[in-house]
């Protein structure tokens, strides 16, 4: 039986992966889906080659290259064998565009998913994009006409969070899900989805929560973690909650969010935030040397402008964090009101839901 090869690696390429499998079932039952992912894909009826967990920075990366050897050699046989309808690369550059190089070579359509950031960082990317990418389904409204300007045949599809957001509960409802209390403040913490993330911001983001409960009794403090996150005994004070980002945010007040697709689940949630970030100091000095934007919060990217608040690496401070997080509490303050109004803006520029049927289109189309 033929098969289309859907390679995910980290836990929101998962989501993704798990959230075609239902519509690409149902175009083209003739076909099998295997690939690399989680277990929400393995759970969507993807037969995984193996369950690849994501990392991130310039020094994490060379830990797991020996993995990525391996694998890229298991995927190229794969190829070889003859029986690849297509390959879907949903976002993971580091590992995908070699995938979608040795499917080149072998003939094999490949449909990109989540592409590569190249209006962040390594532009020069996008030669290789065009003379690899069958076609490009992308997220954020600017990268459709950026890319076809380089020779990528890109569409914008809409960003698939918005098919998610369908079914957002509201607040009362959300916080009876989340175990919290109808009325009161809340805080919900966001510190990562990667192992590497954790490590790194766990321990000031815990400390952000202690200095604004300090500072307003009753405060209640949730954190919220990818099913692949394991935490040591009494690492954490505050209640976890696993695979519910959009409840937490709907059930909170403010939140704190490392950098990444949350910082859009909070616009989309309608939720106020800061954006921290903070890698290895070797990995932020060469991103200082890279990256060609002005803000890191996907958010802000969308926003063109500075909605949420950054503090990125030494500027990652609890004392700095609480201190921007603060009015964000009061209902009628300024600075929630203003904060408000540009998470709706963002939300508007985001497209419309089926983002993940309109992927599962192209992805018919392209195998015949």
């Amino acid at each position: 039986m033929r098969e289309i090869l859907i390679l995910a690696g980290e836990a929101s390429g998962d989501l993704h992966g798990a959230l075609l499998a239902e519509p690409l079932r149902r175009l083209r039952p003739d076909l099998a889906l295997t690939g690399t992912g989680g277990a929400r894909m393995r759970a969507a009826g993807v037969e995984l080659l193996t369950e690849h967990a994501g990392v991130v920075g310039f020094v994490e990366v060379i830990r797991h290259i020996p993995a990525h050897l391996r694998l890229l050699r298991q995927v190229k046989a794969r190829l070889a064998s003859g029986r690849v309808a297509l390959v879907i690369c949903i976002d993971y550059p580091g590992f995908n565009m070699r995938v979608a190089a040795a499917a080149k070579a072998a003939g094999v359509p490949v449909l990109y998913y989540i592409t590569p950031q190249v209006w962040a960082w390594k532009a020069g990317r996008m030669r290789a994009m065009a003379e690899t990418f069958t076609k490009a389904a992308v997220i954020l409204p600017f990268e459709e006409p950026l890319l076809r300007a380089g020779g990528v045949d890109a569409t914008f599809v809409g960003h698939p969070l918005l098919d998610r957001a369908a079914a957002m509960p509201d607040r009362a409802e959300a916080r009876r899900r989340c175990g919290l209390p109808e009325s009161g403040e809340v805080l919900a913490l966001f510190p990562g989805s990667r192992a590497e993330e954790i490590r790194r911001h766990l321990a000031d983001f815990v400390a952000v929560a202690r200095r604004l409960q300090a500072d307003r009794p009753g405060l209640q403090v949730v954190l919220s973690a990818a099913p692949t996150i394991a935490f040591a005994s009494g690492e954490i004070p505050f209640p976890v909650i696993r695979s519910a980002s959009f409840d937490v945010l709907r059930a909170a007040d403010v939140a704190l969010c490392k950098s990444g697709t949350t910082t859009l689940e909070a616009a989309v949630a309608g939720c106020p935030c800061a954006i921290v970030y903070r890698t290895s100091p070797i990995s932020y000095a060469i991103a200082r040397r890279l990256v060609r934007i002005p803000h890191i919060g996907l958010l802000n990217i969308v926003a063109g402008r500075e909605v949420a608040p950054e503090f990125v690496q030494d500027a990652f401070t609890p004392e700095a964090v609480a201190a921007a997080l603060a009015p964000l509490f009061e209902a009628e303050g300024p600075a929630r009101r203003r904060m408000l109004e540009g998470l709706a803006e963002v939300r508007g520029r985001l497209g419309t839901a089926g983002a993940s049927a309109r992927v599962a289109a192209m992805a018919a189309e392209l195998v015949r």
